[in-house]
């Protein structure tokens, strides 16, 4: 369901507690919380994200997540349905996933994801990388717990606090910002990063649902974000566990000069020509 189509004018403009009630709390950390919510209207349930705010103001990262998501029309992002500021608090009310993420079905199930498995959720980041970044938005923190999935086996990106927009005027951004493990070296050196930073981000987030860790995992993050321009790209730790296709294709995310890196659409090519894409039925793997 859109946007459009759940919230009425008058329903943004409401009291949201007078328009969804909120079923349980999905999960909290510094910003606020998570809950699974339902739309007193429609019986619609919907995820809204609660973060505490000071002095009548949003915090920057949401003011940027709303903006991101806002308008999107791609079914492998999350959608946002509207966004409520209240006094002590924001409420952003988005699509709900079922699946919950790719990180809290291994956590949870005690396994990693298949190679048939990791290609399906690929495909479907891809479609959404294709589309953020011929919009000129790079999403900057690809990994396993912002991979969420719908209750049929639809890969969704979410968690677009960190995100960030490039104007036409400028090509590459250079704050540093992101999850260490899962960062490209140009963001690392502060050259400059474009569209293709996203690209090593997947890479990592390859090997993270294939091993259940991003390389570098057991050592301090300071350190991770020292060796990683240094070291050579990271690899699989037994390879031969797994396919050529596998392997080359994170070699081909992890190219550590993102101009012979491929983007997201050239990936996409790759993966339509070699692989048989299937959604995954998610009661069989659970």
């Amino acid at each position: 369901m859109s946007a459009a189509q759940l919230l009425t004018t008058e329903e943004l403009q409401a009291d949201p507690e007078s328009v969804f009630a909120l079923l349980e709390k999905l999960g909290e950390g510094s910003y606020g919380s998570v809950h699974r919510a339902m739309h007193r209207r429609t019986s619609t349930i919907v995820a809204i994200k609660i973060v505490r705010v000071d002095n009548d103001e949003a915090p920057e990262s949401n003011q940027t997540e709303i903006m991101i998501m806002n308008g999107n029309q791609c079914e492998h992002l999350v959608e946002l349905y509207g966004s409520y500021l209240l006094e002590d608090s924001l409420w952003i009310v988005m699509e709900y996933c079922s699946g919950a993420s790719a990180l809290d079905l291994m956590r949870v199930c005690k396994r990693m994801f298949s190679e048939a498995q990791i290609s399906v959720i690929c495909r479907h980041v891809l479609e959404g990388l294709d589309y953020l970044h011929g919009k000129r938005k790079i999403h900057r923190d690809i990994k396993a717990g912002n991979i969420l999935l719908t209750g049929d086996g639809v890969a969704k990106l979410a968690d677009f606090g960190v995100a960030g927009q490039l104007s036409d005027s400028v090509s590459k951004r250079i704050t540093v910002i992101g999850t260490p493990f899962w960062m490209a070296p140009e963001i690392i050196q502060e050259v400059g990063y474009g569209v293709k930073a996203d690209v090593w981000s997947l890479g990592i987030t390859c090997i993270e649902m294939a091993e259940g860790r991003p390389p570098y995992h057991n050592i301090h993050p300071m350190r991770a974000i020292f060796m990683i321009p240094m070291k050579p790209p990271p690899t699989l730790e037994d390879e031969s566990k797994f396919s050529p296709v596998f392997r080359a294709f994170i070699a081909r995310c992890l190219i550590k000069n993102p101009a012979d890196r491929p983007s997201a659409r050239e990936l996409l090519e790759v993966s339509t020509n070699q692989c048989h894409i299937e959604r995954i039925c998610w009661d069989a793997w659970l």
